[in-house]
């Protein structure tokens, strides 16, 4: 069984997110009880969102002392210049605070800011997705790869909208309007820590969005590299924690993929005044 070859910091990090699981699906048989605030437009949390949080960073402490933690509510804790945790307690908040079943738990531990493990846990159909740096992409304990697909033209895609910030909306319905006219379909779930899941299980061909957070993308992107498809920002780098653009995808449809997403980043930049 792969459960058996884990990685120790895995299988905390597994026991942690089904912990958070356990609080998160019991609120959401209690919807209309809940207290939303909104940290941001269109940006909401929820006690749900803190206590399931907070079920994570007590099991990574107890196991794990020396390490830092970047939490999506809670912030950084610790020191965070090797080992952090990188923890998104409920990616989804927006759905699952309306019913709609498509938000996960991330949570990834970077090593000087590159992650090394990463499980992503999708409660609502007890699907586990696990990575380690090179040992492989698992879900639910079996190999997993991305898509064969060989073009664009072919390629189901995820995004999301730039729903935190608005200065870049012009370039990225460019962006969406060219794809899908270039493309199979675009998909916008609403949880990109899932959509990343997704592209690494050959689910969608590729994925792209602008203006996430690291614990957006921490796990999800190492479950994408260990499954065999490449990752990158508009500039075709890696700088995709710290800028928040990424585009990931299967190897043939992330080239045509970065190069549309370039294109239409790049006319908008040259638009902008200076």
């Amino acid at each position: 069984m792969h459960s058996t070859t884990l990685d120790p910091a895995v299988n905390i990090a597994v026991k942690a997110a089904r912990r958070a699981a356990k609080v998160i699906s019991q609120a959401a048989t209690q919807l209309d009880l809940l207290t939303v605030e909104t940290k941001a437009p269109n940006d909401f949390v929820t006690e749900v969102d803190r206590a399931a949080e907070a079920e994570i960073v007590k099991i990574l402490r107890e196991a794990f002392p020396g390490h830092g933690i970047l939490a999506e509510e809670s912030g950084p804790t610790g020191p965070q210049d090797d080992y952090v945790w990188v923890i998104d307690p409920l990616d989804g908040t927006t759905n699952f605070i309306h019913g709609f079943p498509q938000y996960a738990i991330s949570i990834a531990l970077t090593r000087k800011g590159i992650p090394e493990h990463g499980v992503i846990y999708d409660p609502n159909t007890n699907t586990l997705f696990t990575a380690s740096r090179g040992r492989g992409a698992f879900m639910n304990e079996r190999r997993i790869r991305v898509s064969r697909c060989l073009r664009l033209a072919d390629a189901l895609l995820g995004t999301g909208f730039p729903f935190r910030q608005f200065d870049h909306v012009d370039a990225y319905l460019d962006m969406f309007r060219d794809l899908t006219r270039k493309s199979a379909g675009l998909r916008r779930p609403g949880a990109a820590a899932l959509d990343l899941a997704n592209v690494a299980a050959g689910r969608l061909d590729g994925f792209w969005e602008i203006g996430l957070a690291p614990w957006d993308m921490a796990a999800g992107v190492l479950l994408i590299q260990e499954a065999g498809g490449f990752v990158a920002d508009f500039s075709g780098e890696d700088d995709f924690l710290t800028s928040g653009n990424l585009v990931a995808g299967s190897p043939k449809v992330f080239t045509e993929l970065l190069l549309t997403v370039q294109s239409h980043w790049n006319a908008a930049a040259t638009r902008s005044p200076r």
